[in-house]
């Protein structure tokens, strides 16, 4: 028989790595992995122990990579068939003030980022007379460059209740917020900025920004913020711009977030409502009233822009010895101004399942079909635009092809490679690209790989 029996000395070892392990959490355990051990969160291992001890110190350091390629396989707007790759690396740091000066609930994040590569959405897939409005490759995007993406301090008053921040920061970061796993778009992140991207700017850009937040309980919390709305900050060439030069207003959302345990499982419910009070073009009329593309005058100037939003995300089955394993449910839903908004409702549904095998818990499978839908008004204006110029061909390249509604699908399936390492190849189909009914319907093949040095 194996001999089960260990010295004292060894128990009260054992007892003490336990320990040690309960109070300073797993990070500590792990102190000892080196580079490249799939335990490992990090690529890198832990620095021979010196990343632990930063971290228990307040000092965390991260550095991320995402790299999405895509392929046009069928269809699109032309066939000719490549490949494209865009990818992204964030360094960024967090530093927990109380551990390192003593301030009581508060924290500092400081975040750059560096994009770069090629989209095959671009022309391959969309017209590129009039583009489109997903995106196969999300990490592609707001110029491929480097940007100071995250700075900001965070101060939590009242036993944690109130929490104030205030920096430069996106406003997908707080409001509006999705996971990010697939890699088409349209099921990626804060649906808003993909829809009113020119007043709502995701991730990587940033603006100068407060967000309040307060919870009235453990589980519900009510937040409001205001975001320079800057287009400069979108140039390529402004990705570390402080000044406020260029400012044109700010964008004023507030939400209702509900994050409960339906029998046991997580779930987050959110409402919010976004008000912009800088001045915005109207897609379709002149002053008058009339068409402005027959007119030639100017479109005309409204005084604001404002939205809706709603999201779930609800776990809704789980394996009773993993309750991280299970099917989980999501919807997005947004709704924009007809009178100055090229995209006036946008509507997303899937699911995904951790865990789908014994042998890879830490697997998963992604499933999401979304619907754009453009504003009518944005489409009359195309169709009196080529009424202007006397073009109706299709085929010239002087036509603007008007547009409807584009649909989106994902297939995907990820690979739990390593702690630090997951790839997600993934089939993509999109249904009148850009919503342009003459271009041809697009099936598109991607992989996500998603790393963290």
């Amino acid at each position: 028989m194996p001999d089960f029996s260990f010295s004292r000395d060894s128990a009260i070892s054992a007892l003490r790595t336990l320990g040690g392990c309960t109070a300073l959490g797993l990070a500590t355990c792990a102190h000892a992995a080196p580079a490249f051990d799939s335990e490992s969160p990090y690529m890198l291992g832990d620095w021979n122990g010196t990343r632990t001890e930063l971290a228990e110190k307040g000092y965390d350091f991260k550095l991320d990579y995402t790299g999405e390629m895509g392929s046009n396989l069928h269809g699109g707007y032309d066939h000719d068939r490549t490949a494209r790759y865009s990818d992204q690396f964030g360094l960024g740091t967090h530093l927990d003030l109380q551990k390192i000066l003593g301030w009581n609930d508060a924290e500092f994040q400081l975040t750059i980022t560096k994009r770069s590569g090629n989209n095959i959405s671009n022309d391959r897939i969309n017209d590129p007379r009039v583009g489109g409005f997903t995106s196969a490759q999300e990490v592609w995007g707001r110029g491929q460059t480097t940007r100071l993406t995250q700075m900001w301090y965070q101060q939590k008053f009242f036993d944690q209740k109130l929490d104030i921040k205030v920096g430069r920061f996106g406003e997908g970061e707080d409001f509006n917020s999705f996971p990010c796993d697939f890699q088409n778009l349209a099921f990626c992140g804060s649906q808003v900025g993909n829809w009113v991207g020119g007043i709502w700017y995701n991730w990587p850009v940033s603006q100068w920004a407060l967000r309040v937040k307060y919870h009235l309980t453990p589980e519900l919390y009510a937040q409001i913020g205001a975001y320079e709305q800057n287009p400069s900050n979108l140039d390529r060439g402004n990705g570390f711009k402080l000044s406020g030069s260029g400012t044109q207003g700010a964008i004023l959302p507030v939400e209702l977030v509900w994050t409960p345990k339906l029998n046991g499982l997580p779930g987050e419910y959110r409402a919010g409502y976004y008000y912009s009070n800088a001045k915005a073009s109207d897609v379709y009329k002149d002053q008058n009233g009339q068409p402005a593309a027959l007119s030639g005058e100017a479109y005309r100037s409204a005084s604001s822009k404002h939205g809706v939003w709603l999201g779930v995300q609800q776990q809704v089955t789980s394996i009773a010895s993993d309750h991280s394993r299970g099917l989980s449910l999501f919807a997005n839903a947004t709704m924009h101004d007809k009178k100055t908004n090229a995209i006036d409702n946008y509507v997303q549904a899937g699911l995904t399942y951790k865990g789908p095998f014994d042998a890879r818990a830490k697997d998963d499978i992604g499933f999401a079909l979304a619907r754009v839908h453009v504003n009518p008004a944005y489409r009359k204006n195309a169709e009196m635009t080529n009424r202007a110029n006397a073009v109706y061909d299709y085929d010239n390249p002087a036509f603007l092809p008007p547009q409807d509604t584009e649909y989106s699908a994902e297939l995907y399936y990820g690979v739990h490679v390593t702690n630090w390492l997951t790839v997600r190849p993934n089939l993509q189909y999109i249904r009148h690209p850009g919503g342009v009914n003459d271009v041809d319907d697009a099936l598109i093949g991607g992989i996500k790989i998603q790393s963290s040095f």
